[in-house]
């Protein structure tokens, strides 16, 4: 009996391998002499030339199966995007070796595959047999690439007169009808209008119902965590992480507040106005020591400390933002709004807010204070100041707030 039950569990097909990057790396030759006086100066001497190495990718290696969405994110210059590229196969590795299957539709620049000067007709048709479709097979496709790409009467037009949104609608339109394996979007989706948006995302859906693979950069972390089931974060050409969406946004947020912080060291940030400067802010729970994670009715206490150089201007404001990991704003307030009055202040004070019975949802939210006068206009910034952690609540619910549910069936 085990052993039938062993052979029908070795029989059940597993999910293919569609994109297997094993020990990649790619490496860019920076030169710095390209003006032509440098040229001139250097004539003869190219050995001469400086020359820096860069490191776009070093020693990545991950598997992507069939019917997974997997972001891709990281700052600018983490090398996501040559990733992409290099999985798409219009960069070749410096080492290492990417094997794909399947058919692969790209998207990673604005209007890559258009030529100015052909109609968007005609570019459809060329996009489309790049991308390995037969001409009849693009005619059958045609009046759905149109009517998707809402280009209506401009496709008889010279796409070097389209818009960007003109451009990237046309093309994204071309991508998804050639019924790809794997798609490859690289952060076009932004140029976009909102309606435009929403079409394409409700695409990426039906895609992921079908059980295509697609392969996302972006810095929308609204859509890391809403579209996809697996994220990959990058970081100085490396992998850091691979895994669940949520957690590698949570650490993205991580290693953007350590650059903040390194950039503050370094230039003294935030740069203090001629009023005033927020020195410093902390947070934490009532009767918790500071770094220990908040928990439902937790009284939260925000202290910031500012350094007037001149008077405060007469009846200014104290304001706090909390953000969450995806920079939505989770609450915020200001002295006004309270009712607290504050006038003329000068040297050094310190001020603090106290939230009473919060209630955040489970994550790591960022705290940032601001000083206005009473026209609004902003005289000190200190932007993601300082954090604080909420504990994990039980699973009963998600979101940026947490509120006990029940359910109960009415009778009919």
């Amino acid at each position: 009996m085990t052993l039938v039950e062993d052979e029908e569990t070795l029989s059940v097909p597993s999910t293919p391998d569609i994109v297997v990057i094993d020990n990649v790396s790619k490496r860019f030759v920076l030169r710095k002499d390209n003006s032509l006086k440098e040229r001139l100066v250097t004539f003869g001497r190219s050995g001469r030339r400086h020359r820096e190495i860069f490191w776009a990718l070093q020693n990545v290696s991950t598997t992507i199966q069939a019917g997974h969405t997997v972001a891709l994110i990281g700052h600018n210059g983490s090398g996501k995007s040559t990733l992409l590229k290099v999985i798409g196969g219009i960069l070749d590795p410096t080492s290492g070796q990417v094997s794909r299957r399947g058919r692969i539709a790209a998207l990673l620049e604005l209007g890559a595959g258009f030529h100015p000067d052909l109609t968007g007709r005609e570019n459809v048709f060329l996009n489309a047999s790049i991308m390995g479709l037969s001409r009849q097979e693009t005619e059958d496709q045609f009046e759905d690439i149109l009517s998707f790409s809402g280009i209506g009467e401009f496709i008889d037009t010279q796409v070097k007169f389209y818009s960007s949104g003109m451009y990237v609608r046309l093309a994204f339109a071309v991508a998804v009808h050639t019924n790809p394996d794997l798609l490859l979007v690289d952060e076009v989706l932004a140029v976009g209008d909102e309606a435009f948006q929403r079409k394409c995302l409700d695409k990426i859906r039906s895609f992921q119902e079908e059980g295509r693979t697609i392969i996302l950069v972006t810095h929308s972390l609204g859509q890391v965590t809403e579209l996809c089931d697996r994220a990959i974060l990058l970081n100085k050409g490396e992998v850091v992480f691979d895994g669940e969406p949520r957690e590698a946004v949570a650490q993205f947020r991580d290693i953007l507040e350590g650059r903040r912080i390194a950039e503050d060291t370094t230039s003294s940030a935030p740069a203090p106005t001629k009023e005033a400067k927020i020195l410093a802010a902390r947070a934490h729970a009532v009767n918790r020591a500071p770094g220990l994670p908040l928990r439902q009715g937790d009284d939260l206490i925000i202290t910031t400390d500012l350094e007037f150089f001149l008077d405060a201007p007469d009846d200014w404001i104290c304001a706090v933002q909390i953000d969450n990991t995806l920079g939505q704003v989770a609450y915020g307030t200001t002295t006004k709004r309270i009712g607290i009055r504050l006038d003329k202040m000068a040297g050094t004070h310190s001020m603090q807010f106290t939230l009473h019975d919060t209630r955040f949802g489970t994550g790591k939210y960022f705290v940032n204070v601001s000083l206005m006068d009473s026209a609004g206009r902003h005289f000190a910034d200190f932007p993601q100041s300082c954090s604080f952690v909420v504990a994990n609540n039980p699973k009963a619910a998600g979101g940026m707030t947490y509120i006990e549910p029940s359910f109960a069936v009415l009778g009919s």
